[in-house]
């Protein structure tokens, strides 16, 4: 906790750069791709001179800048490493074979995390689908591989790593979450059954024939890429000294891009524009949400949370339009004084471990909003906005920010997550 106490109406420049990003490709798409870095900059400026000029206080801000350099090596390493890596299923895109191939997603994400199953998977999952891609085939694979998929491990999203760090078991997860996660990714997975087979049944006979994929053959190249995953994936546990792990993430980039033959990039249509895009507004919202959840973590205390559906919406509305690590942190502290107190002082155990003891029910609520509702906006969660942009330059229309929300998050993944709510956390 630190000493300066930022003003409420100091989050104001995150709304305004949270609405721009949901608005302005809707109002002039083209000025917004021309302009986003300088508006991005220009909303974020008064953040930045609020606590170094008015607060005194840069910690906040150099803490998530920190945080920020963490988030931008990991999923521009993966980035780069699964632009390496080619994989050409051979076509077969019947929706039962979608399901599947998103099944193994969710499946794939608990052991190289979100970021790494929707760099790797995103553009065979376009590949396998290119006769028929349209817009809801991307949304579903941020909803199960990007998303809800890694709920399992630690590996599988940042908030359940600092979570491991900061003393809940490694397997906690697994053991106390997979009914949960199996009835998200099963009830996901049906609604997108229902829409692909419709979509496929309603095409022509000649085109159904063309996106099985008759006669197209497979093709794996690259894999000596998975070599630099490893390095990235362990370097996901180092944590002294400062900035070492960074450093691992961009030489196992480096050792990627100059070891993979330029045919396979060509391959896989890679240059940097979709990761700059993610850089540039990601670094608004990191500085810009500094004033939100310094508020959040002065105020969570006093919320009144009690119950575990109060501390699963509460993580999960959060968590929706906030980075979901220091949400995930700070209800989970606030959870502790609620249902632990001081007893922490007086234990040689950690406080996380007293609070699974105490109120196990809170902690599956927390975790479980933190992984699953980061689904609901592009911005929730890292991988989203890659997917997104990977998707758009292999020529994919993706829905813009409020079409997402409106047209397929609120009306798919609400009705589920409500559900959830209403078996487990009620």
């Amino acid at each position: 906790m630190y000493n300066a106490q930022p003003a409420f109406w100091a989050t104001i420049p995150f709304f305004v750069l949270l609405s721009a990003i949901a608005t302005m490709p809707l109002v002039n798409g083209r000025w917004w791709g021309k302009y986003y870095p300088a508006v991005t900059l220009g909303i974020s400026l008064p953040t930045m001179v609020y606590y170094l000029a008015v607060l005194h206080d840069p910690v906040p801000l150099t803490d998530s800048l920190y945080q920020y350099a963490g988030f931008i090596a990991l999923i521009g390493s993966l980035f780069i490493i699964a632009g390496g890596i080619h994989i050409r299923l051979k076509g077969r895109s019947r929706p039962l074979t979608n399901v599947l191939f998103l099944g193994a997603g969710a499946l794939a994400a608990n052991f190289i995390g979100t970021t790494g199953a929707s760099m790797i998977l995103i553009r065979p999952y376009l590949r396998v689908n290119k006769y028929r891609i349209k817009p809801y085939h991307v949304i579903f694979f941020i909803f199960v591989v990007s998303n809800i998929g890694g709920a399992l491990t630690p590996v599988g999203d940042p908030p359940l790593f600092v979570g491991y760090l900061k003393g809940i078991p490694f397997f906690w997860s697994i053991v106390n979450l997979w009914y949960i996660w199996a009835l998200a990714v099963a009830a996901v997975l049906i609604v997108f059954y229902l829409i692909d087979l419709k979509s496929f049944r309603e095409m022509s006979r000649g085109n159904q024939n063309q996106a099985l994929g008759e006669g197209e053959q497979g093709e794996v190249q690259g894999l000596h890429n998975l070599i630099f995953l490893s390095v990235v994936l362990v370097a996901v546990f180092v944590t002294h000294p400062p900035f070492l792990r960074e450093a691992l993430m961009v030489a196992a980039a480096a050792g990627s891009y100059l070891t993979t033959p330029s045919q396979v990039h060509r391959k896989n249509m890679f240059d940097f524009v979709p990761i700059k895009e993610v850089a540039i507004l990601f670094a608004g919202i990191f500085i810009t949400m500094v004033p939100a959840l310094e508020w959040i973590g002065q105020h969570a205390s006093g919320f009144g949370l009690g119950s575990p559906g109060e501390f699963y919406w509460m993580t999960g509305a959060l968590s929706s339009v906030l980075d979901n690590t220091p949400t995930y942190l700070n209800l989970l502290s606030a959870a502790i004084g609620r249902f632990v107190g001081g007893s922490q002082l007086v234990s040689s155990l950690p406080p996380a471990v007293l609070l699974l003891s105490a109120k196990k029910v809170v902690v599956q609520a927390i975790s479980i909003g933190a992984v699953f509702f980061g689904a609901m906006t592009y911005i929730g969660n890292g991988p989203n906005f890659m997917v997104k942009s990977i998707s758009e330059q292999s020529g994919v229309e993706c829905p813009p920010f409020l079409t997402y929300v409106l047209r397929y998050s609120v009306p798919i993944l609400l009705p589920i997550f409500i559900l959830i709510w209403l078996i487990f956390f009620r």
